[in-house]
């Protein structure tokens, strides 16, 4: 069997059921921030490649956001499955942050948009909006970028500093979507585990996602996140499980959490690829494969901006990893040091 240009088609990953939710997400998925041009601009060309790859691949929920390139990612990721078979993937988007048309400067001009570690054109601003008339406009926009219908996954997005508003204004009203049958499955996305445990135990959400908090350098949302997310029935995907990149390829330049990773965490993961090369097991693939070894755990999000990155995501997916690597990674946590 073939897919596109010719490339083989392997047969969906493995997938995990959503909370209580009918929505069932592959164990591998698709992060879209890439494409959207996080950290250098990437081309048409390669972002439908990367997605046609993954699709190739087997992977069948694909995760994206207005906030990803202010909305680039949301219509590459649109155009690339316009022409698969609506009821065989999954989607998800945020809402959360309205896009609104930049003024440009005297000259004319629009400048560079760097927030969040972008890197594109500042077409539009972005404008947090945490209401309820601001969620289903988001979604709305959402659907008209993505050239879609409906999502699956409607996430609420990073609400760190407007708490109180997403819980008493946003929630219900995905709440409300969800009911209508307009979304599928309803969470929240976030960097920090705290909040996420409180949607968790406060409303009835479907999944949240967590990102950079249940990784091999920061286990945080093992403490209170993840069995709270077990006892309830929800569902956690795990995001950026490279700390964005310092567990990828630890060295001069790394970054973690989207700043220049300091010293000492490069040495940290320096210490893990060596421990993973003991075992012929590279770090990134340890890296990426840790989440789904906690039960609450459905899905791990890698984001990938080409082709050859979603091969190597898949390669190491598919890698031998022994139960004695989990067991050294675990013994080298409790001692402190690898």
């Amino acid at each position: 069997m073939t897919g596109d240009h010719g490339a083989t088609l392997v047969p969906p990953l493995p997938s995990r059921r959503l909370g209580r939710s009918k929505v069932f997400v592959t164990e591998l998925a698709f992060g879209g921030a890439a494409i959207g041009g996080m950290y250098t601009e990437v081309s048409e060309d390669d972002a439908r490649a990367a997605v046609d790859a993954a699709w190739n691949g087997g992977i069948r929920t694909f995760d994206t956001a207005p906030h990803y390139g202010l909305g680039l990612s949301e219509r590459r990721l649109g155009d690339a499955l316009r022409c698969r078979p609506r009821d065989e993937y999954v989607i998800s988007t945020k809402v959360g942050r309205l896009l609104e048309p930049a003024v440009p400067g005297q000259d004319g001009s629009i400048g560079r948009d760097t927030q969040g570690g972008f890197d594109i054109p500042a077409r539009y601003v972005r404008r947090f909006d945490f209401s309820a008339d601001g969620v289903r406009r988001s979604l709305a926009e959402s659907l008209d970028r993505l050239g879609l219908d409906r999502v699956d996954i409607a996430f609420i997005h990073d609400p760190d500093d407007h708490g109180e508003q997403a819980f008493r204004e946003a929630y219900p009203a995905l709440e409300r979507l969800r009911a209508e049958g307009a979304v599928g499955a309803i969470g929240v996305g976030m960097n920090q585990a705290a909040m996420l445990t409180r949607f968790v135990t406060d409303t009835d959400v479907d999944t949240v996602l967590v990102a950079g908090r249940y990784t091999l350098l920061d286990k945080s949302a093992a403490s209170e996140l993840l069995p709270a997310a077990q006892r309830r029935g929800v569902s956690v995907i795990a995001g950026g499980v490279f700390n964005s990149g310092v567990l990828a390829a630890p060295g001069a330049g790394a970054t973690y959490d989207y700043h220049a990773a300091a010293p000492e965490l490069i040495e940290r993961a320096s210490r893990l690829a060596e421990l993973c090369a003991r075992y012929g097991v590279p770090l990134r693939a340890a890296a990426a494969r840790f989440p789904l070894t906690h039960p609450a755990v459905a899905s791990v999000l890698i984001g990938v901006r080409s082709a050859a990155e979603v091969a190597d995501a898949l390669q190491c997916r598919a890698l031998d990893i022994p139960a004695a690597l989990w067991d050294s990674l675990a013994t080298a946590d409790e001692r402190g040091r690898p």
